[in-house]
């Protein structure tokens, strides 16, 4: 284990001093960090990895200094386009140093959705010609570490990734976010899944499809309306169209997550020009990317049901509170709808993991969706 303030001073010491990612629950204190103690334009949470390295290409273009992007290594296919055809050796040569956290490292348990990205990672940056190297867990290691990644980008020109194991950083514990509202994301989800007895759910990856889970076992329901997005971050949206579009007369609810729908904003022009009208688009808005440290996300600074408007969602609304929610799940359905709910942030500490398998959950999904079509 290393500690969180000597990195960051030796990154801060060598003249980094731009950070721009997606948060990682592995980089969770490293994040905590970088936030607490940088300014605000020097930490930069980008929508989505590939965004994070434009991002840090833009910096070194205007100050020739190298930048450092952060992403866990799921990350890494959005961020293979900019690495390749942006900042390869081959085109603009523009180095960034890559933190990775290493989620599905082989011989380490971890959740299925991590397991092939696990096993793909070193071999995926050899594919792309990235040199890496995994990052030691002694600091005067470390910063021999360091200065080969530093002497290699200067020399090269090129991207360079340091790839961190589980339980790398000492804990570093930032202050509180304010957040005054008292509606729970499970409190919202229990209501909208209690409302909505004939609707299919997809849920985004995270905290809310595990409270998905546990609310249909607390309720004593069966779990095959449910499409849970254990991976794919920011794709949830999209996943529920294509099912919307191919079972017109079924009802469809998405729910998404405020990091998610930033991740791939671009999904809302799609639902709205398409506009299926047996489906629900609901963004649970904490403000926050919950999932993997409470990092602050920009959704509390944005109007999410105006973008929604604009890309032609039908009918829009927003909830604060159970009262308000309750009030919008009264409305009759009969368009494309968007409700974005602010919840606060957290979950129940003793919140557990669905215990199907992905596999499992899409067959009995599969297999209720076709019952169900054929009995029209």
């Amino acid at each position: 284990m290393i500690s969180t303030r000597v990195f960051c001073e030796e990154l801060l010491r060598r003249g980094v001093d731009f950070f721009s990612g997606v948060p990682d629950s592995l980089l969770k204190d490293f994040c905590a960090y970088i936030n607490s103690n940088l300014q605000k334009s020097s930490c930069v949470t980008a929508v989505n990895e590939g965004a994070a390295i434009a991002l840090a290409a833009g910096y070194h273009l205007a100050s020739n200094r190298i930048p450092l992007v952060f992403m866990q290594n799921s990350g890494l296919g959005n961020a293979l386009n900019p690495l390749l055809s942006l900042c390869d050796t081959d085109v603009y040569r523009i180095p960034a140093l890559l933190l990775i956290g290493w989620r599905g490292e082989p011989g380490v348990r971890d959740e299925p959705q991590h397991i092939t990205q696990g096993r793909l990672t070193c071999p995926l940056l050899e594919t792309s010609g990235i040199p890496y190297l995994v990052m030691s867990d002694t600091e005067d290691a470390l910063c021999r570490q360091l200065d080969t990644a530093f002497s290699t980008m200067r020399s090269g020109g090129s991207p360079f990734a340091l790839i961190a194991r589980k339980g790398l950083f000492e804990p570093w514990n930032p202050p509180p976010l304010e957040n005054t509202l008292t509606m729970s994301r499970e409190e919202a989800i229990e209501e909208v899944m209690l409302s909505s007895p004939q609707d299919l759910f997809f849920s985004t990856t995270g905290m809310a499809s595990r409270e998905l889970y546990e609310l249909r076992e607390k309720h004593r329901l069966p779990h095959n309306r449910d499409f849970l997005t254990v991976g794919s971050m920011g794709h949830a949206s999209s996943i529920a169209l294509g099912a919307a579009l191919a079972k017109p007369h079924a009802r469809i609810t998405c729910l998404d997550g405020d990091g998610a729908a930033l991740m791939h904003l671009g999904a809302f022009a799609s639902i709205g020009v398409l506009s299926p009208p047996n489906l629900r688009h609901i963004v649970l808005n904490n403000g926050a990317h919950d999932s993997v440290g409470g990092q602050p996300t920009a959704a509390f600074s944005i109007d999410l049901g105006a973008i929604a408007r604009a890309c032609g969602y039908k009918h829009i609304y927003r909830a604060d509170t159970l009262q308000d929610l309750r009030q919008v799940l009264g409305k009759k359905r009969d368009g494309l709808e968007f409700i974005e709910v602010r919840v606060r942030r957290g979950s129940r500490p003793e919140l557990g993991r669905p215990k199907s398998s992905p596999l499992e959950n899409k067959t009995a999904f599969m297999t209720a969706l076709n019952r169900e079509e054929d009995s029209q």
